[in-house]
């Protein structure tokens, strides 16, 4: 009898521990309307959910194109009001630079890569510069 308690009752902490894990769901969406870099990897243009999984890391992933992508970040100071994602571009080069949501409390800063880097310092940015564009989250 203890036997079927042991399990009835670990069998309702796990379906209580389910429920709470699906009501802290952080992801977060967006359509990114051009190809663009995250660490080494190029992303086409799509739609990409966006979803914390530690304090230290990301997921970004196209379900209709199979790819996802895992990322370090670090927290970022800057709060915003509106959700959206900050990247900066080189020329013709997109990177994903923050995840910003005050939907979710996400600020989130993705580090510098060596690709981007280069870019930074390549003719194209010299002549150009360099500037940031936003696209929203969804």
């Amino acid at each position: 009898m203890k036997k079927i308690s042991v399990i009835a009752l670990f069998a309702l902490a796990s379906l209580v521990s389910v429920g709470s894990v699906s009501a802290q769901d952080h992801t977060l969406q967006a359509t990114v309307p051009f190809d663009f870099t995250v660490d080494r990897t190029l992303l086409p243009s799509g739609t990409y959910t966006i979803k914390p999984t530690s304090a230290n890391s990301v997921v970004i992933l196209n379900r209709e194109k199979n790819i996802s992508v895992i990322s370090s970040v670090y927290t970022d100071d800057k709060e915003s009001l509106t959700g959206k994602l900050v990247f900066n571009k080189y020329g013709d080069q997109y990177f994903l630079h923050k995840i910003l949501s005050s939907s979710i409390d996400v600020n989130l800063a993705i580090p510098i890569s060596k690709i981007e880097k280069r870019a930074a310092r390549s003719r194209v940015a010299w002549v150009h510069g360099g500037e940031q564009v936003l696209v929203a989250l969804e």
